[in-house]
């Protein structure tokens, strides 16, 4: 699975990156690269969440990320 993650900066100087894939999931950070840490943590526990309940099929070979 692939998952884009959008970052913008806010007016108050942090960054915010959302993963497009999962309307809801995003996370702030003091720079770019803590903010896409945080979302991609936040996206995996919502595919392990996804995964239990079967709302997703098992047959993953790989996730990865890329930050527009």
């Amino acid at each position: 699975m692939h998952f884009t993650i959008e970052i913008e900066q806010e007016e108050d100087g942090r960054f915010i990156a959302e993963v497009i894939d999962f309307p809801g999931v995003l996370a702030y950070g003091q720079t770019k690269e803590e903010a896409v840490a945080r979302v991609q943590a936040l996206a995996l526990r919502v595919l392990a969440d996804k995964l239990e309940h079967g709302e997703v099929t098992p047959k993953l070979l790989s996730v990865s990320f890329a930050a527009v």
